[in-house]
């Protein structure tokens, strides 16, 4: 009896060394337009996101989480390579300084020379998984599962829509390699109410995804739901449940699938090997008006290089590692996701290529780390400004081109900064624009060119542009050429389906991006 009792003993002890041993599963929240002050956490008043604060309590609150552009598709492009959008191609030199992503007639994608991190992961034993919107191109060899990813459900591009299936085909949702039905079609949205059950859907997936790895594991999950891109949706259930409207309603779904994931790691006892990372891939799309989300106390919004464009969420949660209810004032971009998951899960990042993640698995454990590094801010392919360390310092100032003020447009609403909140591209390169970013996050108060502080800073942050752009390795740009020939006409799967469309004659011709 005592025998069997010791080897009961020594056969969990060994579980649980190879428990100790295996490395950490990893899960991605990418909201889609989300801004800063979305979050009850962050000021919200009306306090509606109850479980992504308990989150935030339960684990460690980054307070300077920068994307690595001001728009979707760049930002999720830098943060799956752990590159800049000017270094792994998503970009467009059509015009200088213009924002680009991939809408359904973009001929280019994800580079084939870029590495992305499931890719990574797989050779060191992970499942990836990604669910929700991929938006890195939407044509083989694009897409996720030729990139690294073992399973999608999801669709390459935003909701946009409803189209006509004639001069322009609706778009396709994804299971795994096929397609299996379309927004505003067999996956509806109603514009004029904002119910879909899109939200349900990608939180039942991820759900499942947890449940059916967690016992293989390890795994990384990139949850990528798109409810809080213009026009918003949410399902029935939480129809009017905000004060906000429906853009809070989106809000509050996404809110009740970040809790649902979290029950499932606790329920399938992965929860303490487990690292969940809650973010945005831009700042709140003001110009969406009631539409679009709250930057707080940050200047302007999506499209634009200022801290509404490009400060996120960043929100840590690991129980048993990262110490509940903990602060880092370390300086953080999405990139810096890649190369951290990547060290956590003992994997070899590439040394044939500059990264421009950092490997920051220490600041979980200890947040009051700080390592002094740059942030780039591009808008395309035009370096507008970089931060290091207090002091962001701004080469280009453009807010709203003025053809869109025009039309009604505008990214920087309610925000007039003299000499900052530009109708055209102004070259500050002479007389830089500083700020005491730490002091003044607002953006409202620049430093005096005569005073002290800014002639001690501005030599150090050209010194940092100087040395960037010496090292700089533009990648070939991928966002340049559209063709109404390469739109979803005829996805993968779709002859079972039925729902194969006629495409129109190539025409390619150079994209035109507006602002």
């Amino acid at each position: 009896m005592k025998s069997t009792l010791w080897c009961l003993i020594l056969i969990l002890i060994f579980i649980g060394q190879n428990e100790a041993k295996q490395p950490p599963n990893i899960v991605i929240m990418l909201m889609d337009d989300m801004g800063w002050g979305d979050l009850g956490i962050n000021g919200e008043p009306h306090r509606e996101t109850p479980n992504i604060d308990q989150m935030a309590l339960e684990g460690m609150t980054a307070t300077s989480m920068y994307t690595s552009a001001p728009l979707c598709s760049p930002s999720r492009a830098a943060l799956l390579t752990g590159r800049l959008p000017i270094r792994n191609g998503f970009y467009s030199d059509n015009l200088l300084g213009r924002n680009a992503y991939t809408p359904q007639d973009i001929v280019g994608g994800i580079s084939n020379d870029e590495i992305l991190l499931p890719e990574i992961l797989r050779k060191v034993g992970y499942t990836s998984g990604i669910v929700g919107k991929w938006h890195l191109g939407h044509r083989s060899p694009h897409l996720p599962l030729e990139r690294g990813f073992d399973y999608w459900f999801g669709s390459p591009n935003c909701h946009f829509g409803p189209y006509d299936d004639k001069n322009t085909p609706n778009i396709p949702i994804f299971l795994n390699s096929s397609m299996i039905g379309r927004y505003y079609e067999q996956f509806p949205i109603d514009r004029k109410t904002g119910i879909s059950n899109m939200t349900r859907l990608f939180t039942e997936e991820a759900v499942g995804f947890i449940h059916r790895e967690a016992a293989h594991g390890p795994f990384f999950l990139y949850w990528a739901p798109d409810a809080t891109h213009a026009y918003t949706y949410a399902s029935e259930e939480f129809r009017g449940t905000s004060r906000r409207g429906k853009y809070g309603d989106a809000v509050r779904e996404l809110d009740a699938g970040v809790g649902a994931i979290l029950d499932a790691l606790r329920d399938t006892g992965v929860d303490n090997n487990t690292l969940v990372v809650f973010s945005s891939d831009n700042g709140a799309a003001l110009v969406s008006k009631f539409d679009g989300g709250n930057n707080g106390p940050f200047l302007c919004g999506k499209q634009t290089t200022f801290e509404g464009g490009m400060r996120a969420p960043g929100i840590f949660w690991w129980p048993g590692t990262i110490k509940p209810g903990s602060v880092t004032q370390q300086v953080w971009t999405q990139m810096d996701l890649f190369s951290t998951a990547v060290e956590l899960a003992g994997g070899e990042a590439p040394t044939d290529r500059i990264l421009d993640g950092l490997p920051l698995a220490p600041s979980l454990r200890h947040p009051q780390l700080e390592i002094a590094r740059p942030v780039f801010f591009y808008r395309g392919d035009l370096l507008m400004a970089v931060r290091k360390g207090a002091y962001k310092m701004h080469l280009w100032t453009w807010s709203t081109p003025e053809h869109e003020l025009e039309e009604g447009i505008n990214y920087c609403p309610g925000f007039e900064v003299a000499n900052m909140t530009t109708t055209n591209q102004t070259d500050h390169s002479d007389r830089p624009i500083l700020f005491n970013i730490d002091q003044d996050p607002t953006e409202r108060y620049p430093l005096s060119p005569n005073s002290a502080e800014y002639t001690a800073q501005v030599p150090k942050l050209l010194s940092v542009v100087f040395d960037h752009r010496g090292k700089l390795v533009k990648g070939e740009p991928q966002l340049n050429w559209c063709d109404p020939a390469v739109m979803h006409w005829a996805p993968p799967g779709c002859e079972a389906l039925g729902q194969c469309l006629k495409a129109p004659p190539s025409n390619p011709t150079k994209c035109y991006w507006p602002h």
